[in-house]
């Protein structure tokens, strides 16, 4: 092989090579589990007496459904869906990231990110550690109650989730 053959092929190897390392594999969440995952945040929150709104969103944030209850108030709506945002985007539930906020003046300015809710009631939703998604909840007393029925609502497709 000459010089001009050995750099030839040297480049398509190299430009192949790069190529695919910008084509990447991820796993979401699909329509069929995100209406079960908002559809038994609803049930977990209307079993304690609490009218809610979940919205279940994608890896990227995307809402992928929504379910307001009965009687719940239309601001529920826009709350879940900002904390589904939030949690997403971070991969992290937004209580902890209240919380952190809260403790540390350098993690404060995350509440100026447009679309982020830092209240709980975000939770990612994972398989394995890689977060496919995430469901938000909004209308129970308490942030830390709308979590526990996003919560309980991931715990229901825990099987699906592996």
């Amino acid at each position: 092989m000459n010089k001009l053959s050995i750099l030839a092929a040297t480049f398509v190897l190299t430009t192949a090579g790069a190529a695919q390392a910008q084509v990447l594999s991820q796993r979401t969440l699909g329509l069929e589990l995100a209406n079960r995952l908002a559809a038994d945040a609803v049930q977990a929150c209307a079993e304690k007496g609490y009218a809610v709104s979940a919205t279940v969103v994608d890896r990227a944030g995307i809402v992928r459904a929504v379910q307001r209850a009965d009687n719940a108030g239309p601001h529920t709506l826009a709350a879940s869906q900002q904390k589904a945002f939030t949690s997403a985007s971070a991969r992290n539930a937004t209580q902890a990231m209240m919380e952190a906020a809260q403790k540390n003046p350098g993690a404060a300015n995350l509440t100026d990110i447009p679309g982020f809710l830092l209240l709980g009631g975000g939770v990612p939703v994972r398989v394995g550690d890689e977060v496919i998604g995430a469901i938000g909840i909004g209308g129970a007393p308490g942030g830390h109650l709308d979590e526990q029925c996003a919560l309980a609502a991931v715990a229901a497709s825990a099987e699906l989730l592996k």
